[in-house]
């Protein structure tokens, strides 16, 4: 629901949208919200720690004087350094040890490749079609691509969800919203091998040129990327600081975030050529699964996400502007890359 377009160019809420996938993120762990709160040292609390097997607040302070504060410090230690960690500071025996080394090495780590251009033109103006594409690579220590994730206290047998957004963080508008599913690689193929050959004939390459774009992409998508395409409306003149976020529905500080600079140019080209109205670009892709909005929000938690506008205002996007083409690539804030791919 948040995420269902309410303004006139079709945008959609950004908070709401993340609070409703943290709360299903602690709902599906069984971690409370109290747990994710800031603390001293970490800015995503103790309770990605509570997802692990045999950890507890108390646990997690043991561990914390070794300067491992946030989840990812300890999934960054190489396992035998883990080890040592857990069984000599922790406290856990080593069968303990393993299982936790055994659920680090389920949790996704995704990284986000995005490109925005307007096809056929060296720069973006006003009005143009703008197409976004999306490479979202997912890894496990595992090895594995597709995996249920731990939740031992779930009464129901869970798959991960992943989502898309690009959004603007200073007007909390969503621009683009899109489910990205890691497990149906047969499908994942298909999209990405149609979205890549009409890419590709658009743009007027050769036949040899488009086989190889096509081998590339479905090479990316069986190593565990997923392609999402989308198009929307160039806004007014002017430079934008997007940010893209991959969120998981089911893993707690496994989210990917990075920064996009958008510039977009005063429109000097004649004619009205790509213009259509907002409400014919479609806001929410086929398939994608809504996501509800809580009408209230507990007073003691923060999001990570959740900053301030002179925060906000305060912090330069991680991309970068060629020719008019706005093009990152990021990692996310604790982990890294997954894929989905959808048509358009």
């Amino acid at each position: 629901m948040a995420i269902i377009p309410r303004t006139p160019q079709g945008h959609g809420w950004l908070r709401p949208a993340i609070g409703v996938v943290e709360l299903s993120q602690s709902i599906i762990q069984a971690v409370p919200l109290s747990a994710r709160k800031a603390t001293g040292g970490s800015s995503e609390g103790y309770g990605p720690f509570l997802q692990l097997p045999h950890f507890t607040e108390s646990v997690v302070k043991k561990i914390s004087r070794k300067k491992v504060r946030m989840l990812q410090d300890l999934r960054d230690m190489k396992p035998e350094e883990r080890a040592e960690l857990l069984t000599q500071v922790a406290g856990f025996s080593a069968d303990e040890s393993r299982d936790v080394e055994i659920v680090i090495e389920m949790m996704p780590s995704i990284s986000i490749d995005i490109t925005c251009e307007t096809e056929g033109e060296e720069g973006i103006q006003e009005g143009d079609i703008v197409t976004m594409q999306a490479w979202i690579t997912l890894h496990r220590g595992n090895g594995l691509i597709g995996a249920l994730p731990h939740a031992p206290y779930f009464p129901l047998e869970k798959e991960e969800n992943f989502w898309l957004l690009i959004a603007d963080s200073m007007s909390n508008d969503v621009w683009i919203s899109q489910k990205v599913n890691f497990v149906d690689e047969a499908t994942a193929i298909i999209a990405a091998t149609k979205a890549i050959q009409e890419l590709k004939e658009g743009s007027g390459d050769s036949v040899r040129e488009i086989n190889a774009a096509v081998k590339a992409a479905v090479d990316r998508v069986k190593a565990g990327s997923r392609l999402v395409m989308s198009k929307f409306q160039a806004p007014a003149e002017g430079n934008y600081n997007l940010s893209s976020y991959c969120l998981c529905d089911s893993w707690i500080g496994c989210d990917a975030k990075s920064g996009i600079k958008l510039k977009v140019l005063k429109r000097s080209r004649t004619g009205t050529r790509g213009m259509v109205a907002a409400d014919e670009l479609p806001a929410l892709e086929d398939g994608g699964d809504e996501v509800e909005e809580e009408d209230e929000y507990d007073d003691d938690y923060e999001s990570e996400y959740s900053e301030d506008d002179e925060d906000v205002k305060g912090k330069e996007a991680n991309g970068a502007v060629v020719n008019g083409s706005a093009h990152v690539r990021g990692d996310d804030d604790s982990s890294s890359d997954g894929s989905g791919s959808e048509e358009n």
